[in-house]
């Protein structure tokens, strides 16, 4: 059999992708060939569903291939996935990020190489951020800071697929983000599972605040930092401080909301309640008025009525928010929620629907009040840009893809924003 490049198959959150990048870096170093890998998410029992799709139709269209499986939802459930006809090795968040793994299934895949590889995650005390500078468009770079979780909710299974939350060293952090700038980067994305808890484990424990101010300070050719996903009530004063004074941090926050009712994120084991979450979005506002907020919500939680479910949905105006990832709730095993009194399944499908249809008059309503604003756009692809606040903006004319385009919104069209430089 010819010699080929091994195939990579991502799915779930952008840690992944990230992860993915180091994968293909190690496995190139290590020689392997001929193989399929596939990056695996556990988020929902949907997830895990799709991971064995997508393995099966990999297997159909790469007969001969070797098929690794590797992600959250084989850590999490790694027999399963070793009992799958398909699939010949599978491999543990820990092992995907070591040097060893690949060397090992390059070398003797069906020989000595052991076919399952997934050790305690719980035991992991170290990220692996060090591997790669990040990975991303020709726009942005994704740099990981974070990894793992120790916050336990009732719905969530990826603490047992990510392990405890580990930092990377902010000065690790800072040459990375150097040397991207350094290629040519003119936007940085910081992600992690839990980001907000970055800085715990290290010593004099800083927290995202001083990790983001020192970047900013000690990188002054970096035009624009980016947070992912966070937890808002374990927002720190230096974040708030550079929410207030960095307009390189852009005005764009991700919330782990998940509900807006008081008894469901008790029941969900959440560390705050909804009057933080307004306080918090208030208190943003009037340092940076341009700030436009994205929320996770979850519909349908165990024990959900509607008044419970109404309370979510006006949360999403209470809270200012603009772009929403709504979820329907769907069980995932060896959760607590999982044990809780179900709700309906059309109720939950219902449920999400009017979130996500208050979620789109949201986007309307921002969108359209951009017209005839000007923005900076970064360009990331010649006619196609994202605002400071992350909105679409399409061009007529081609522009410089990597760079930022100062531009006058002229139009709408859908969810994209209309601009002529």
């Amino acid at each position: 059999m010819t010699a080929r490049p091994p195939i990579f198959s991502t799915l779930g959150c952008r840690l992944n992708s990230y992860e993915t990048e180091a994968m293909k870096s190690l496995s190139a170093d290590a020689g392997l060939d001929n193989a399929v890998i596939v990056n695996t998410c556990a988020v929902t029992a949907q997830a895990v569903r799709k991971a064995k799709q997508e393995i099966r139709k990999l297997r159909r269209e790469n007969p001969q291939a070797r098929l690794i499986v590797t992600g959250c939802a084989a850590q999490i459930e790694p027999e399963t996935f070793a009992n799958m006809a398909e699939v010949d090795a599978v491999i543990g968040n820990t092992e995907k990020m070591q040097p060893e793994t690949w060397a090992g299934m390059a070398a003797d895949f069906i020989g000595e190489t052991e076919a399952l590889q997934v050790d305690d995650i719980m035991s992991v005390t170290q990220t692996a951020g060090h591997l790669i500078d990040g990975f991303g468009t020709r726009a942005r770079a994704y740099v990981q800071v974070q990894n793992g979780c120790d916050h336990r909710c009732t719905f969530c299974i990826i603490p047992y697929g990510r392990g405890n939350s580990r930092s990377v060293p902010a000065g690790v952090v800072v040459e990375q983000i150097k040397r991207l700038v350094d290629k040519g980067y003119n936007e940085i994305v910081l992600t992690g599972v839990d980001l907000t808890s970055w800085g715990a484990d290290l010593p004099a424990t800083p927290r995202l605040g001083d990790l983001v101010m020192r970047i900013l300070r000690l990188v002054p050719d970096l035009p624009r930092l980016r947070i992912s996903s966070i937890d808002s009530i374990e927002v720190d004063d230096n974040l708030m401080l550079a929410i207030a004074s960095e307009p390189r941090l852009m005005p764009h926050l991700h919330l782990s909301l998940q509900h807006g009712d008081n008894m469901i994120l008790k029941r969900m084991k959440r560390r705050h309640n909804r009057d933080d979450a307004i306080e918090f979005t208030e208190s943003a506002l009037k340092l940076r008025p341009d700030m436009t907020f994205g929320a996770d919500i979850i519909a349908g939680f165990p024990t959900e009525t509607e008044a419970m479910f109404e309370n979510s949905l006006a949360l999403i105006d209470d809270c200012a928010l603009t772009w929403l990832h709504v979820f329907p709730y769907s069980p995932r095993n060896g959760t607590p929620a999982a044990r809780m009194p179900a709700v309906h399944g059309k109720d939950i499908k219902s449920r999400a629907a009017r979130l996500r249809a208050k979620g789109d008059l949201q986007v309307q309503t921002h969108l359209a009040a951009q017209i005839g604003q000007t923005h900076r756009v970064l360009m990331e692809t010649p006619q196609m840009g994202r605002t400071q606040q992350f909105a679409e903006v399409f061009f007529d004319k081609s522009q410089p893809t990597g760079q930022i385009v100062e531009a006058t919104i002229s139009g709408l069209s859908g969810t994209t924003l209309i601009a002529h430089p």
